[in-house]
């Protein structure tokens, strides 16, 4: 567990899920945040996004790391954004993605990662995710 912003413990989970509403808030697609601490042991959840554009996956990966950074979690890492056509974002236990739609479908990480606990996410980001 992390200390948040507001002097609040947030866990894993919780990060997970403030990645993915920063992300809708940014017009990201078909948000997906898969819990894979059980398959991997090197992060807890992975958080998969797609803009639909070069600029919008940019826009969605730098509101994620804000997001976070305000929730006091800082990235460890972060690949590709110069090409900006799949962004991943490493905070150790919440590892985001973001992808154009070609990338996604090409790397297809929902399937590659099938087994992993798929969680809900809540209604309000998901309305915002298909809007």
């Amino acid at each position: 567990m992390r200390r948040g912003t507001e002097g609040l413990e947030l866990d894993s989970r919780e990060y997970a899920l403030l990645a993915a509403e920063a992300a809708a808030e940014k017009k990201a697609g078909d948000i997906v945040v898969l819990g894979v601490a059980e398959l991997l042991v090197v992060t807890d959840y992975f958080v998969i996004a797609t803009g639909n554009t070069d600029r919008q996956v940019k826009a969605i990966a730098d509101e994620v790391v804000e997001r976070l950074k305000t929730a006091g979690l800082r990235p460890v890492g972060i690949e590709g954004e110069r090409e900006a056509r799949w962004i991943l974002v490493d905070f150790i236990d919440v590892v985001v993605h973001v992808f154009r739609p070609e990338q996604r479908e090409f790397y297809r990480l929902e399937k590659l990662w099938s087994d992993a606990e798929r969680v809900p996410l809540p209604e309000e980001i998901a309305e915002d995710a298909r809007a």
